[in-house]
């Protein structure tokens, strides 16, 4: 609403009265077809004044005439209404050839960096690796080695397996295509074993190719070898192979939490207050505000860019700061009212990160009281497919 109230002090807004016994229905009407209003005064209970954009003045006339309501123009403000004013002077032929001017100006540079990662996939950091290559808002277009940008950031970067950048207006389109990580696959004619990725018990191991180094029943660390990479013969003696083969295993998944018997726990009331400020590329003027009226409170920023067209950004931004009051409340356990509180929680964690319920064979936990608190401890026996392929170094 900030963003439409500025644009309409650029292209011309009016202050009306309105008078009238159904001013109340008036405004009801205007909010409903989202026609903007601001700086309402009442005088007495019958007259309304209130500023509206030009092209909304017919609409107003309309809904008035239907309320029975008198609507009389009282001023016309705005950039448009001020240089009608003086057409026939030179500052309007200064006006108009400034903003002619500035326009073209502000085209031949970048002010908006717009990233547009495949299915929403989210690569950390790759709005700065692309500013740090020569991208940033502020940057003469003529001046954007857009093939250079990407095999810097490529260079850089092993997660992208595509990128493209595409200069539209003062807007950068950067497409992203992450690549898929994957494991390293070992060429069949080289020489490996099987070594464990996990620890845990083994349920059921099936050599393929090579030989078993491990039994069932056996607990194996992480880097343990359950298969070797070698077959030996009567009479053809030690001879290397690929390794293959099925392992299963029982493997544990712990989580443990501390849940204090008193704590302090910060909620929203609701309540919140928003402060803004408009930023002219890097330089930021700070709206009129007042000091914040809550003890505690989260703090929120948003910014939004002004564009003219589609791909027609301004330098011009407006920032919006909100602030939510949080109240503190104190929390008080009893020891089997924590326990509980803590094994739950962790079961939902663990069930989270557990992709295939079924696996899951057993399910423990510990409590420890402390005097200040419980300490708990969930475990899930879960079986799980084990091991991968390591290169035989001779």
């Amino acid at each position: 609403m900030l963003i439409r109230i500025l644009l309409c002090y650029i292209f011309g807004y009016i202050r009306v009265s309105v008078e009238g016994y159904y001013i109340e229905k008036l405004i009801n009407i205007c909010t409903n077809k989202k026609i903007v209003i601001w700086h309402l005064k009442r005088d007495k209970n019958v007259k309304l004044y209130f500023n509206i954009a030009t092209q909304d003045f017919k609409q107003i006339v309309k809904i008035a005439k239907k309320l029975q309501c008198h609507v009389k123009i009282e001023k016309k403000k705005g950039l448009p209404f001020l240089l009608h004013r003086y057409h026939k002077r030179k500052i309007f032929a200064i006006v108009a050839i400034c903003i002619l001017a500035g326009v073209v100006g502000l085209s031949h540079f970048i002010w908006n960096v717009e990233i547009q990662e495949e299915s929403g996939q989210e690569l950390e950091g790759i709005y700065q690796d692309v500013v740090e290559a020569g991208l940033a808002t502020g940057t003469l277009k003529a001046k954007i080695d857009t093939k250079g940008i990407i095999n810097q950031v490529r260079l850089k970067r092993q997660d992208i397996a595509w990128m493209g950048i595409e200069l539209k207006g003062t807007n950068a389109i950067v497409r992203i295509v992450k690549a898929d990580s994957k494991p390293e696959i070992i060429d069949e004619t080289e020489y490996c074993s099987i070594v464990s990725d996990k620890e845990g018990v083994i349920t059921k191991i099936n050599a393929q190719n090579g030989t078993m180094n491990v039994k069932v029943g056996d607990t194996v660390s992480h880097g343990t070898i359950l298969i070797n990479g070698w077959i030996e013969g009567k009479y053809t003696g030690i001879r290397y192979v690929h390794a293959r083969g099925e392992i299963e295993a029982k493997v544990w998944h712990t989580k443990n939490i501390f849940i204090p018997y008193t704590s302090t726990e910060t909620r929203e009331t609701g309540n919140f207050q928003n402060f803004y400020s408009i930023k002219f590329h890097n330089f930021e003027i700070n709206l009129p505000k007042r000091l914040s009226k809550f003890k505690i409170y989260d703090t929120i920023e948003s910014e939004k860019k002004i564009r003219l067209f589609s791909d027609f950004y301004l330098p011009i931004s407006v920032k919006k700061t909100t602030q939510k009051e949080l109240e503190e409340q104190q929390k008080t356990y009893q020891a089997e009212e924590a326990k509980s509180i803590g094994k739950q929680q962790l079961e939902q964690e663990l069930e989270a990160e557990i992709e295939d319920k079924s696996k899951i064979v057993n399910k423990y936990s510990n409590t420890y009281e402390k005097e200040d608190g419980v300490e708990i401890y969930v475990t899930y026996e879960v079986l799980e497919t084990i091991g991968t392929n390591e290169k035989i170094v001779f």
